[in-house]
């Protein structure tokens, strides 16, 4: 995999690397690894918000009125 950054998103990291003393690949991983666990989160909510939205579907009818 290539990852193509426009030249102001290279020298961004590059100075945000430089200014945390990490390399720039070792910033990328941990902003890959962060989305990755928060879309899986956004995915868990999702599918329990649906879950207990079909489960309890009446009080929320009647919550409504």
């Amino acid at each position: 995999m290539n990852l193509r950054l426009r030249d102001d998103q290279q020298e961004a990291l590059k100075l945000r690397a430089e200014a945390e003393g990490r390399s720039m690949h070792a910033i990328v991983l941990q902003a890959i690894d962060r989305y990755l666990e928060q879309e899986a989160d956004r995915e868990t909510v999702r599918r329990l918000g649906a879950k207990y939205a079909m489960h309890h579907a009446e009080l929320l009818k009647r919550l409504g009125e």
